[in-house]
């Protein structure tokens, strides 16, 4: 039988990317709008010879939204989960508990089938390499500075704060991050950050910046004035609806999937090499203090990177290589 792309996406997701044993029981969280991905990673297990359930939910309204208890409670019964869906799970409680108790956890949000198809066919070792080689170079430093050509220009302290690399292989208990993926991420330390970023790649929930780019100030760690026409006021309304803790600068990241483009779909857009990309709401998955449910990032093409006033990053090409 000849597979499909998006079978054989799946077939690298399960085999390459999660390295499901015999013994292992995986679940397949998905919703109405995912549903064929959902189904390509259930049916796939199922024929690889390993003990599979397929739960589909409603779509959550926005990121980081909690599951039903039902479904949090399921989590935390299998050894492989897989979660596309159209809303992310990867900062949710739920989430977090289910790899407390040693589930491999692999999110898809935002998931389209030419994004499965293109991402999971990445050289997942070398970007591995880059990604761990990146969170070294990170956790030696102070602090970090971001310049770049559409206006971002932004401090903030990361002294203390572990450096996570999502490098597409969650072999051991316990380990998660995004499928595809590729990027090297980190939460500031709260209240540090200073300056403004613009975004003008993409932002989650809205899609590609394509005529008005997204002005965020950002005074003592939080986001205080947000400007770029409808698209801001599309972004506002969502912080608005969670609160002040919304407007938290919760991660800094760096792409580093050299087979990533930027699509509008937020998780393949934050792995582009060459961009970086800044986060507000909740950090707390990444070692941060902020627990709200919302986390929304905003994409930066070309890039300068300054790490503890060395450049490690000049125009969206990495100097750490």
């Amino acid at each position: 039988m000849k597979l499909s792309k998006l079978d054989s996406a799946s077939v690298i997701a399960i085999q390459q990317c999660m390295a499901v044993k015999q013994n292992e029981k995986v679940l397949v969280i998905t919703d109405e709008i995912k549903r064929e991905i959902g189904y390509s990673l259930y049916s796939n297990a199922v024929r690889l010879g390993f003990k599979s359930l397929l739960v589909e939910m409603k779509s959550g309204k926005i990121n980081g939204e909690e599951p039903s208890e039902e479904i949090a409670h399921l989590m935390g019964k299998f050894d492989v989960v897989f979660i596309p869906t159209a809303k992310s799970l990867t900062h949710t409680d739920a989430r977090r508990n289910a790899s407390k108790k040693g589930a491999r956890i692999a999110t898809f949000p935002g998931i389209t089938k030419e994004v499965m198809i293109r991402g999971l066919n990445a050289d997942y070792k070398k970007i591995s390499k880059l990604s761990i080689k990146l969170a070294n170079v990170l956790e030696k430093g102070n602090e970090i500075k971001v310049t770049a050509p559409a206006g971002t220009d932004i401090t903030f302290k990361i002294k203390g704060r572990k450096a996570i690399a999502s490098k597409g292989l969650f072999h051991k208990k316990g380990e998660s991050g995004n499928l595809p993926t590729g990027e090297t991420f980190l939460a500031p330390v709260e209240g540090t950050s200073n300056g403004v970023f613009v975004v003008d790649g993409s932002m989650a929930g809205l899609g590609l910046i394509k005529n008005a780019t997204i002005k965020i100030e950002v005074k003592n760690g939080y986001a205080t004035k947000i400007s770029g026409g409808s698209t801001a006021n599309r972004l506002r309304k969502m912080l608005d609806s969670v609160g002040k803790n919304a407007r938290n600068i919760a991660e800094f990241g760096i792409g580093t999937n050299d087979s990533a483009k930027l699509s509008g779909i937020l998780l393949e857009d934050e792995k582009v090499l060459g961009t970086v990309h800044i986060a507000l709401g909740n950090n707390i998955s990444m070692g941060g203090n902020v627990n709200v449910p919302i986390h929304l990032d905003g994409v930066i093409k070309m890039p300068t990177i300054y790490l503890d006033g060395k450049k490690i990053m000049s125009n969206g090409k990495l100097l750490v290589v």
